[in-house]
């Protein structure tokens, strides 16, 4: 399998992130709704919380308008209550005013001492549906006024959706220098890719068979050729791990065990993202699957009976799940983001039996992003002229 060239040092450390369930996406049993554990601000605090304290070095904080909780006002609610882990904040491109969202960002970096990740959504909003061109290329405008909002002195931006003249970028100036956050990106589009490749740092991939992922890989890998840079691959997917893989396929088991089919429908077609070309890819791995449910040894996908988006979980002793990782790490993937349910229960299961097994890095600080000594606050983020 071919080993996917990847951007920063340190190769064998891999950024181990987790999730925290902002858009009502935790259970006890999938498809069947506990109030203790829905999306709350303290629940999905608490979270971040476990994470932290379990030594993950991310936290990816998703977006959805229809079911859950406002991503910026969330990570910044969690930036004085943490010390060590980053924020993965999803962005839905367009549903702030770019530099506006360009100045949000700076302050929340600044709040977050530089750990601060930015995942880059190009879903629709919520009363709209929009072709995949028009989607796309709003997130390419935003992106790119992100980057000289971050970048240069001032913004000089004119495109199909925006245009801006002379507009200075002080207050936009975030704490992470060298280009800003990470910017995290999934999508298999030819378009997606091309804005991965062109301007973005992670290439997010959900879970399928091996193979697959090594063409995506390639994929993406080609189109940053072209435009002379090259990305690091993540892997989002769920985990299930214990002391032996039949506990584990047990688990999985009473996971699905009082799901309702026609229920799980409904969970999965509320989403923005519901028929987004990688939620399809997920169906496909499903269909594939043997009757248990597992579409290579050790993936299962009947975390997609009942959720959108990520469909997939690996599931084994810990030893097994070790090894999964390795066979990624060697195939160029270096960002992970895991979660299982219910999300802090599953966080401590993976936390104690695998993550003191792994190296893991951040990535900003491989990037050389974070200052060694705090730079100067700008105009506008803590100050009044």
């Amino acid at each position: 399998m071919t080993v996917v060239p990847v951007t920063s040092a340190d190769l064998e450390a891999a950024e181990v992130s987790w999730f925290s369930a902002l858009c009502s996406d935790d259970y006890a049993y999938l498809g069947v709704p506990d109030g203790s554990l829905r999306s709350s601000w303290e629940h999905c605090r608490d979270i971040v919380l476990e994470a932290e304290k379990q030594g993950f070095r991310n936290i990816l904080a998703p977006s959805s308008y229809q079911v859950g909780q406002d991503t910026l006002s969330f990570v910044a609610g969690c930036a004085p209550l943490t010390e060590k882990i980053n924020m993965l904040a999803a962005v839905r491109c367009g549903e702030m005013q770019p530099i506006m969202l360009a100045r949000t960002i700076a302050t929340l970096d600044h709040m977050l001492k530089g750990r601060l990740t930015i995942n880059i959504i190009s879903s629709d909003f919520p009363g709209e549906v929009a072709e995949s061109k028009l989607r796309y290329q709003r997130s390419r405008e935003v992106v790119e006024i992100l980057r000289q909002a971050w970048t240069q002195d001032e913004i000089n931006y004119e495109g199909d959706v925006y245009t801006f003249k002379n507009v200075p970028t002080d207050p936009a100036r975030p704490y992470q220098q060298n280009g800003g956050p990470l910017m995290y990106f999934g999508g298999y589009s030819p378009a997606a890719l091309d804005l991965c490749g062109q301007h973005c740092d992670v290439y997010l991939m959900w879970p399928e068979p091996k193979e697959n992922l090594a063409q995506r890989m390639r994929d993406v890998n080609a189109v940053a050729e072209k435009y002379g840079r090259t990305l690091d691959y993540g892997l989002r997917v769920h985990m299930i791990v214990r002391d032996t893989e039949a506990e584990a396929k047990e688990y999985a088991e009473h996971l699905v065990s009082k799901l309702d089919d026609e229920y799980g429908k409904l969970i999965r077609d509320r989403a923005h993202d519901s028929i987004s070309l990688g939620v399809a890819h997920q169906a496909k791995a499903r269909e594939l699957a043997d009757k248990f449910g597992y579409v290579e040894p050790g993936m299962w996908t009947g975390v997609g009976r009942a959720r959108s988006g990520c469909g997939a979980a690996l599931v084994g002793s810990t030893d097994q799940v070790l090894s999964k990782i390795e066979e990624y790490q060697k195939m160029g993937i270096r960002a992970f983001i895991f979660s299982g349910y219910p999300h802090i229960d599953e966080c401590v299961h993976f936390g104690k039996r695998v993550l003191p097994e792994l190296k893991t890095a951040s990535l900003p600080e491989a990037y050389g992003r974070v200052p060694a000594s705090p730079p100067a606050t700008p105009l506008g983020v803590g100050e009044r002229k």
